[in-house]
């Protein structure tokens, strides 16, 4: 291939080198958003019809739109670069700043013992070893996010938005961990959000001539409804006549019938039914994009209000519908596109049990959309919600602002959830006097190597924080070097202070990833002996 000097496959020493500069690359360009006070990427478009590059701060955003490096052996180093921070911002949304200059620490100072005649597969064994170690330190470290004031300090050592933070902040202390929070764009000027009270499920009615004319969107608000509750597809529009004898015989005012899909002639039986004026009828869609949605739906359903719900899977009939299997809640509003409960009569005691199943299922969950999808259930079933409306003043401002939001939202969920250390890269600091005190009492040269190595890695994100900030490292450092674990230098204020008086905290959970993805990741990289190119289309027929 013309140009090209790589062969098919690659040794050492030029494995390691090439890698190396791949790695380079790939942090470099990351490592400037990392602090208070860090930079930014300025990236071509990939749309070629706009001239202005795009500015990015967010380094799993970098490194998604960073998908090769010209020179193929530089971009193997690059592209594992790139997996683990995709996998690192896919599952938390913070740290890949972090873990980006905490793998190229190891990994260069991994490189010159093995140069200097280390072994590279014992000291890849001796680096995982560590991890249990720094771990259990940044365990030892945590202390709950509780009250607002907290967590909104640590929203705004997140995002550093005022307006976002105090939003979040308001949001996560009266939602929880579990809560269900959506983030939406917004075109107004500010950051504003709304308290949803009940359960809420993006499908809307059927027809809006179920309803009032004058109704905007078919909203319609009905109180104290019976729920009748199935996943059957009606074509014959005389399968509802069980129903609606049912629920005349049990003098019900309103009923609500939740149905995968309703005819047109069955559509008109309810239209018919609402003019005679007995009771009201309002038929509503499943929710649900697909068969595992819908029945996911149909649960959750189901245990909010007490329905009993009509599967096809089992062959039911509606022929022995009764009231009994009707559910109920206190209030339903519905329009075209969403509909909500308030109130729903279902026994508490199932559905905590649901909760602590889904709860489960969310924490064993390492699937990033099923866990997403879990939490929706949980925040949706918990019965209260915000919406969270980000503005700005142009288009390009807002989306921002909103990417920005959803990042310190999932960040903070987890803070929530998990516990929070000291911020601003002190907790790392911190986790190497662990490491110092098994220092002393290790024989093994290659053990003795990790730990040195690890010494050293978990101080470069505070000396990036500092450099990026403007100030010498070294300078910072010394200042740092006599104070207590939870003392730390604010970049901003310039000055010395307690972090968690101040606010400056981080995830515990998101420093555990960051270090565990970043050792791992780079005590792998350091055993790979051998790059092997496979021949791409234009290089079939033109070898080497």
């Amino acid at each position: 291939m013309k140009g090209r000097q790589t062969p098919g496959v690659v040794f050492q020493p030029q494995v390691h080198a090439s890698l190396q500069r791949g790695i380079s690359k790939m942090v470099s360009a990351i490592r400037p958003t990392l602090g208070p006070l860090s930079g930014g990427v300025a990236m071509d478009h990939l749309n070629k019809t706009k001239s202005l590059p795009e500015f990015l701060d967010d380094g799993g955003v970098i490194a998604r739109r960073m998908i090769e490096l010209p020179n193929r052996d530089e971009d193997m180093g690059a592209m594992l670069v790139r997996s683990m921070i995709v996998r690192q911002h896919e599952a938390i949304g913070d740290g890949t700043a972090t873990v980006a200059v905490l793998f190229e620490a190891i990994f260069n100072a991994g490189l010159r013992y093995i140069a200097a005649g280390g072994n590279a597969m014992r000291l890849r064994r001796c680096l995982e070893g560590a991890v249990p170690l720094l771990l259990k330190s940044l365990d030892d470290m945590a202390f709950p996010l509780t009250g607002q004031q907290a967590v909104t300090g640590m929203a705004h050592s997140l995002c550093h938005d005022d307006e976002v933070a105090e939003v979040l902040g308001a949001a996560f202390d009266l939602l929880g961990a579990y809560g269900r929070l959506e983030i939406r764009d917004d075109y107004g000027r500010g950051v504003r959000h709304e308290d949803v009270a009940g359960n809420y499920f993006y499908s809307g009615l059927f027809s809006k001539t179920l309803v009032a004319d004058d109704a905007p969107n078919g909203y319609t608000v009905v109180e104290n409804p019976a729920i009748f509750l199935c996943d059957f597809d009606i074509e014959d529009h005389r399968t509802l006549f069980p129903v609606l004898q049912a629920a005349h015989a049990a003098s019900v005012r309103d009923l609500i019938i939740i149905a995968r899909t309703l005819s047109e002639k069955a559509i008109g039986l309810l239209a018919t039914n609402n003019r005679m004026g007995k009771f009201r009828t309002i038929a509503i869609q499943l929710p649900g994009l697909n068969p595992t949605d819908k029945m996911a739906a149909v649960e959750d359903i189901s245990l909010m209000t007490g329905a009993v719900p009509f599967l096809q899977i089992t062959g039911e009939s509606l022929e022995r519908v009764t009231a009994k299997q009707f559910g109920h809640a206190r209030r339903l509003w519905v329009d075209m596109n969403a509909f909500g409960l308030v109130g729903g009569r279902g026994d508490p005691r199932p559905l905590r049990h649901h909760l602590r199943r889904l709860k489960a299922r969310y924490h064993n969950s390492s699937k990033a959309d099923e866990r997403k999808t879990l939490l929706a259930r949980i925040g949706n079933l918990l019965g209260r919600s915000i919406i969270v409306r980000v503005g700005g003043f142009t288009e390009t401002e807002i989306k921002a602002r909103k990417s920005l939001a959803d990042r310190t939202a999932l960040a903070l969920r987890v803070a929530v959830e998990q516990g929070s250390v000291p911020g601003g890269g002190i907790a790392l600091l911190n986790c190497r006097r662990l490491l110092e005190d098994h220092l002393s009492t290790v024989d093994d040269l290659d053990e003795r190597a990790a730990y040195r190595i690890l010494i050293k890695a978990l101080a470069e994100p505070a000396r990036t924080i500092f450099q990026n900030a403007g100030y010498d490292p070294g300078e910072v450092m010394a200042q740092l070097s006599e104070r207590r674990a939870d003392t730390g230098f604010d970049v901003v204020t310039r000055r010395v202070v307690n972090l968690c008086e101040a606010g400056i905290l981080d995830s515990v959970i998101v420093l555990k990833t960051s270090l565990r993805n970043a050792i791992t990741t780079a005590a792998m990289t350091l055993t790979i002996d051998s790059l092997i190119h496979l021949a791409r289309p234009e290089m079939i027929g033109n070898p080497q």
